[in-house]
């Protein structure tokens, strides 16, 4: 079937009906999910009339993909990659660090999201740790401020250790110093005893 027949979209208040249909039929909290109807991509034919949709929802710069639901699942091969497309897009436009679901589909698999480790459901925001824990995420990107404060404490960790680097060397030229000082000392001393011996002794010069 040609992806042209289909079209995507954000989801508006005029599709409150023909989704609260769709969701009861995919027995979905509707009255729930209507408060929220922003949060939906919509697949639509060329006549503009709903054959699907699914939620993304943001939190602490990451995306909850939920809600997917078709009017016709012999479809839904061919709107999936549509609407993940729309997510993508709009995960990025928001410059979200990481999707997660708990959707079944094997396409979501095939979309790059992996069975979640205990690493990384650490990042989980914590509105959505009251669901089960069976997650699937991506990662899409680094979460540049972490990076960049993880950069700043390599670059104070630098700054400290040149500080005692400078202090040790320091540390060494005074102990250079006096070593010095007093290895001079030592021989001026022993420079005076000889002279002293000279002229209490002067027979041992002739010797």
């Amino acid at each position: 079937m040609n992806a042209s027949n289909f079209a995507v979209r954000r989801a508006t208040l005029d599709d409150i009906g023909p989704l609260m249909a769709l969701w009861k039929s995919m027995h979905l909290p509707g009255e729930d999910l209507a408060k929220r109807i922003t949060e939906f991509q919509l697949a639509t034919d060329a006549r503009g009339r709903l054959l699907g949709g699914v939620g993304l929802q943001i939190a602490a710069r990451q995306g909850l993909i939920h809600s997917e639901a078709f009017n016709d699942f012999a479809l839904a091969e061919h709107l999936r990659p549509l609407l993940w497309d729309r997510v993508v897009s709009v995960a990025t436009n928001h410059g979200l660090l990481r999707l997660w679901t708990q959707e079944q589909a094997p396409f979501w698999n095939h979309c790059g999201l992996l069975r979640a480790n205990e690493e990384a459901l650490e990042k989980l925001p914590a509105r959505w740790r009251t669901q089960s824990p069976a997650w699937l995420t991506l990662k899409l990107r680094e979460d540049l401020e972490a990076v960049a404060s993880l950069d700043k404490e390599f670059a104070l960790l630098m700054q400290t250790e040149r500080e005692r680097t400078a202090k040790v060397m320091q540390h060494a030229r005074m102990l250079k110093a006096l070593a010095t000082l007093i290895a001079f000392a030592i021989f001026i001393l022993v420079l005076g005893a000889a002279f002293y011996l000279a002229r209490r002794n002067p027979h041992l010069l002739g010797r």
